[in-house]
């Protein structure tokens, strides 16, 4: 017999446990199957759009049976018995509902396409979110002195250039990767402000703002009741010079509203994952998630430990499933790095899913930056970036500190879209590693930090690096330390003895000096210490041999 559960659930809905009659309001329908569906892998036109199909076909990745939709005949279905539709998730193949009527559910129970009902919602508590607890904002910044010295750089960061700075992030930026014809979505909790706030002038002139959805409030308007997600916004798409730039700021963003800020429910987490499918479906490279999933108002759902680890929370289902399509994932790490209970949460304790920590100015680690391991003994947060004093967007024209592993994650997802456009052919999962391996502490990481601060010119460097084996005579070159100061070492592995020449030239192409050299068989190392009168900045260093012209991005700090 069909039942109404409370309990949390797997995929395969393991473990269902029947209760009797209670107070109406909010639950999950779970469909059997995808049987009889107007839908084909086959078509996926039908159902995704072209740049959602052409991210999958960029990166190998299939069409399976989970992007098909759930079927309009069932959903029409369970809407005649005289519940409200909310949200359907195809990856789940299910739908949530609302009713006032608790003997309605019975009867859905009863259609021979549902296999169970799971009660998400039975009062409502308007407190205060548990995840933005530990968040909060300084004074607006109006003295200029509290800007960094003037860079190098041709952005005037304004307040903002501390961030992208302790992050190695302004060289990408100088080289013209500030996330151009790259996809933001950005899951929050509202966005009130977006419209208004000049820093975001530039998002709306130009079209970036490529649309918004509530998946809260059915035809909601995403523009209400918080605020959270124009802070959040402004650390990757904010563009107005001497006062904020983010890491991102010609990017393209959605504004996407999972997170119901007036209570702390479950069905947030299937709001997060319609979201996410949402995301997918219109072609986003990148998530921005600065949400978490540890306790809610109705106790029983509270995720003990034990859930965190990677398989069993739904937001952390439906985040490694959006990975498996190929869309970068950030998620803040969390914010109860200082509590009793002071693990990642959901869904950043995925492993597909990038878990960003907070560190101050100094690089220390914020104390409420919320630590590892995962249940299951992987190490988490990833990676850090600011999220103690980070130049966040507020009030109605004013930027200022904000506190919070919130705004960390939109500082490293910006930037993330920025080295992902360097190189649109890498998988996600080599964009997460290469920025991993650029980390500061790569080779020691640890609960507290994950693999550290990441600086992205190396990042870049090393997904620049050319290792190549696919004939005897390409020889595999390594270029290091980079970024560098006044000398540079090579190591060229030639399988024939042959004669190179070593270039350095500007971005721009002019030659800065050459030098020929001679290849022996196997490996040969040579040190450039032409770099001492090199100004600061980005440079082409380029090995030419009998047959083939290697070019490696340089960085001169």
């Amino acid at each position: 017999m069909k039942q109404i559960t409370l309990a949390l659930f797997s995929i395969l809905f393991i473990g269902i446990q029947a209760i009797g009659q209670i107070a109406p309001d909010k639950y999950y329908i779970q469909f059997t199957d995808k049987n009889d569906s107007p839908y084909s892998i086959d078509n996926p036109q039908e159902f995704l759009t072209q740049r959602a199909i052409d991210r999958r076909n960029n990166h190998d990745i299939a069409i399976v049976p989970n992007d098909i939709p759930v079927n309009i005949t069932y959903l029409q279905g369970v809407a005649d018995i005289g519940v409200d539709l909310l949200f359907a998730t195809r990856w789940f193949n299910g739908v949530t509902v609302y009713t006032n009527d608790p003997s309605l559910i019975d009867l859905i129970l009863d259609l021979p396409y549902v296999e169970s009902a799971l009660k998400l919602i039975d009062r409502e508590n308007h407190g205060k979110k548990v995840f933005f607890e530990n968040e909060s904002y300084g004074d607006i910044f109006t003295d200029n002195d509290l800007k960094s010295a003037q860079s190098t750089s041709t952005l005037d960061y304004g307040f903002a250039q501390g961030q992208i700075e302790q992050i190695n992030g302004i060289p990408l930026h100088d080289e013209g990767f500030q996330g151009q014809g790259m996809v933001i979505a950005v899951l929050d909790g509202g966005f009130q402000g977006v419209v208004e706030h000049p820093v975001f002038d530039s998002l709306w002139a130009n079209g970036q703002i490529l649309g918004n959805k509530d998946f809260v409030h059915v035809n909601g308007d995403v523009f209400t009741e918080s605020s959270h997600g124009k802070s959040v916004l402004s650390c990757m798409g904010a563009n107005q010079p001497d006062e904020m730039i983010g890491t991102a700021p010609k990017a393209s963003y959605w504004l996407l509203r999972s997170e119901d800020v007036l209570s702390e429910n479950v069905i947030e987490e299937y709001n997060w994952v319609s979201a996410a499918e949402f995301a997918d479906s219109v072609g986003a490279d990148v998530i921005n998630s600065s949400l978490s999933y540890i306790d809610f108002d109705m106790p029983q759902w509270n995720h003990p430990y034990s859930d965190m680890d990677g398989n069993t929370a739904v937001a952390t289902i439906g985040a490694d499933i959006v990975a498996s399509k190929g869309i970068l994932v950030h998620n803040s790490a969390g914010n109860s790095g200082g509590g009793s209970w002071p693990w990642n949460g959901s869904p950043a304790d995925g492993d597909s899913v990038f878990s960003i920590g907070a560190v101050d100015i100094a690089d220390n680690r914020a104390g409420f930056s919320s630590i590892g391991p995962t249940f299951d003994g992987r190490i988490k947060p990833d990676v850090m970036a600011l999220g103690a004093g980070t130049t966040v967007a507020y009030g109605i024209e004013n930027v200022g500190p904000g506190n919070g592993t919130s705004f960390s994650s939109p500082v490293m997802a910006g930037m993330s879209t920025c080295l992902w456009q360097a190189y649109p052919e890498k998988s996600m999962m080599e964009i997460q590693q290469a920025i991993k391996e650029s980390a500061s502490r790569f080779n020691n990481p640890d609960n507290l930090m994950g693999w550290g601060i990441p600086n992205f010119a190396d990042a870049w460097s090393i997904l620049t690096t050319i290792e190549r084996k696919s004939s005897d005579d390409e020889p595999m070159l390594h270029v290091f330390p980079n970024p560098f100061q006044n000398s540079l070492s090579l190591e060229i592995e030639s399988h024939i003895s042959q004669e190179a020449q070593i270039e350095c030239l500007s971005v721009t192409g002019n030659l800065i000096f050459s030098q020929a050299v001679h290849l022996q068989t196997g490996s040969n190392r040579h040190v450039i210490n032409n770099f001492k009168q090199l100004v600061k900045g980005v440079y082409l260093l380029r090995v030419v041999t009998n047959n083939r012209v290697f070019v490696q991005r340089i960085v001169k700090q």
